[in-house]
């Protein structure tokens, strides 16, 4: 069973960070200096599989609007519906005057933001070492 739930204290936001870590300074080598920023201002999400941690994500309120970042999942959850959950949680979450949403897409994740109704925009670009096109909520 898949659970998703914002989490705001240290033990739960060790685990999201924890995956974070995993995901995308080991296994897609991002500078962790990059992958460690605002973190103070991001509303944060912990998907678990059977209670077992297994997917992170997170949403912050940006000068362009609203950004969903930090979509992670370990590898051995990946394909299981995990990453939709998190979408999906994390739009819900969203306040009501929400009207701008957006996100920057890996290349081999924007299917999985496609789905939920976001589009890609404007040209492709590298961010952390690794392709990505801006995606936008319709």
């Amino acid at each position: 069973m898949i659970s998703v739930t914002q989490v705001n204290d240290g033990p739960d936001l060790e685990k999201v960070f924890a995956i974070r870590r995993q995901v995308f300074v080991v296994e897609q080598n991002c500078p962790p200096e990059l992958e460690w920023e605002h973190e103070d201002e991001s509303t944060h999400f912990l998907a678990t599989v059977n209670g077992t941690p297994a997917g992170a994500a997170r949403w912050r309120k940006t000068d362009k609007g609203y950004k969903l970042e930090r979509f992670a999942v370990l590898k051995e959850f990946r394909e299981k519906g995990v990453g939709q959950e998190l979408v999906k949680t994390v739009l819900n979450n969203l306040p009501a005057d929400a009207n701008h949403i957006y996100l920057h897409a890996q290349i081999q994740a924007m299917p999985l933001y496609e789905r939920a109704g976001f589009v890609k925009t404007g040209p492709q670009f590298e961010e952390a070492g690794i392709q990505h096109f801006k995606m936008v909520k319709k």
